[in-house]
Parts: C-alpha cells; structure tokens; sequence
C-alpha cells in the first residue's frame, strides 16, 4: 500500500484548493482509509481477478482518501463555520451534481468529482454517490436547524445519513468494482446499511460526547437526550440501543451471503470506534481545539 506519508502528501496537494481546508482533515482521511483498506485487502483481492483494479493501486487508494478528506471537511463546514453559508451552498450544489462550483477557492470539488467519474467501475455507483452526498449534506443542515424539536427517533434517522457510511461504502464500490448499485436491490443489504450507520451514528455520539457537551452542541443523541430528560440514565440507554442494533446486524450477516469483501468491510466499520477513534484525539477529543463534530465522514 501507499505509503502514508506519501498519501498524506497527495491529499494536502489536492486540499489546498478548498478554503478552509485543515491538514487534520488530510491526515483524518488517510487515517480512517488506511485501516478500512487493511481491513478488506484479501477481499479486494478476491475481487481483482474479475475488476483488474488491484487493491494496491496508488491512483485508487488516493481517490479514496480525497472523498473521504472531502466528507470531514464538509462536516466540519458545517459545524464549524469553515466557510461562508452561501460559499457553502455552491459547494453542495457542485459536489451533489458533479459541477465546477460557482465561486473561486473550491476548485478541488469538481477536481475530485471528475475523478471519480472517470475511474468509476460501474457509473451506476457514480450517480448514487451524487445522490449519497446530496443526501449527506442536507443531513448536516437539518442536524442544526431541527436541533431543538426532534425526537431521538428522528435525530437517529437523521444520524444514519449524516454519518455518511453509504458514501464510504459507495466510494469503495465505484472504485474496486464491489457491485453496490445490484446489491442495493436486495432488501436483505438495505437492512444492513441501515444497522451499520446507524451502530456508526451511535458510536460516534457515545465517543465523542465529551467534547459535544463542553461546547453546547445539540447534534448528538447523548446531549439531546441530556437536554430533554435530565434525569435518564442516557449513556446507559444508548449503549443498550447499540448492542442491540449490533446483534441484529450480526443476524442478518450470518443469515445472508454477500459478495467478498463485504463481510470483512461491514465488520471493520462496526469495529471503527475501538480500532481508529481511539488513534482520533484531535477529532473526537474535548481537550482537543479546532475539531468538529466528528462523524467518520
């Protein structure tokens, strides 16, 4: 594989033509990219002798890395302000449809959507990420602006969207011919899309709701529930939700068979929160200064 100072490299290059684009988001990305592609590399390879696209490719892997230095950038836009609201309109508008942007200083949008339109094994997968992103960032807009009036079932449904495991998994399927776009006719795999995003919206909150409780945010299901019912014993609630949520995926995976390397990958994101947050501080940290809400992407 790459080396990780070498891929670090190459998504600071692209990173710097997006304003307000932070070396944590590169260094994030390749983190996060690095341990799913270890995860999967002998899936990858099964799957190589029928795509040709070999789990090693530098061309490929750095793609990956950028989409998901694209998502923590977006996040943190959000979150953090990074950039101006209407900058931030365009940017959706060109990373949802593929366009340049319309304003200066985000050129690395269309740079990294043509990218992916040109090195997508299946343009179904290119269109469904389209969808996937939009669906991505108006999740983060509703994550604060219905802040104050949710349920916790709606700030989970939310959740399951805003924590962007469907662009992950469809990046990796554009990218190595993983066939997403078939699977995703089968209601056994939506299933499972749901249980893993959703057991990856509950990790985060539960991990990084330190540092959303010292600043105030609302846009965690611990915090909103601290909010609405002083009293529960929320951490213990969620925990309970997680497991649960964590023993259906189990079920569906081992009454279904799903193609290499969908197994090992469904198993690394569910194992994401021991295996890579705790490698995080700076992101999911609240002695941490400059980082935003924390979803994997």
């Amino acid at each position: 594989m790459i080396q990780t100072e070498r891929a670090l490299q190459h998504v600071l290059e692209w990173g710097r033509s997006l304003t307000g684009f932070a070396d944590e988001h590169a260094a994030e990305a390749v983190r996060g990219g690095r341990y799913i592609l270890q995860s999967i590399d002998q899936g990858l390879r099964d799957v190589s002798a029928r795509t040709g696209r070999h789990p090693q490719d530098e061309m490929l892997i750095v793609a990956f890395y950028r989409e998901l230095a694209l998502l923590f950038w977006l996040d943190d836009c959000n979150d953090l302000g990074l950039i101006a609201p209407e900058q931030l309109v365009a940017v959706e508008q060109s990373v949802a449809q593929g366009e340049p942007c319309a304003l200066p200083g985000f050129e690395g949008c269309a740079v990294q959507r043509a990218s992916l339109a040109a090195l997508a094994y299946d343009r179904r997968d290119y269109a469904r990420l389209l969808e996937d992103t939009q669906c991505y960032c108006a999740a983060l807009r509703a994550g604060h602006a219905q802040a104050e009036r949710r349920s916790y079932a709606e700030y989970l449904h939310n959740g399951t969207v805003s924590i962007a495991y469907a662009n992950v998994l469809c990046c990796l399927s554009l990218l190595w011919g993983l066939d997403m776009a078939t699977l995703r006719a089968r209601p056994a795999f939506r299933h499972v899309l749901r249980l893993i995003s959703a057991i990856g919206r509950l990790q985060n909150d539960l991990h990084g709701c330190d540092k959303d409780s010292s600043a105030d945010e609302a846009d965690n299901a611990v915090v909103l529930l601290l909010h609405r019912y002083p009293g529960m014993p929320v951490v213990k609630f969620l925990e309970d939700e997680l497991a649960g949520y964590t023993r259906m995926l189990h079920r569906v995976m081992a009454e279904e068979r799903f193609p290499a390397p969908w197994q090992s990958l469904i198993e690394a994101m569910a194992a994401i929160c021991a295996e890579y947050y705790q490698t995080s501080p700076s992101r999911y940290r609240s002695n941490s200064a400059g980082a935003g809400h924390g979803s994997l992407a």
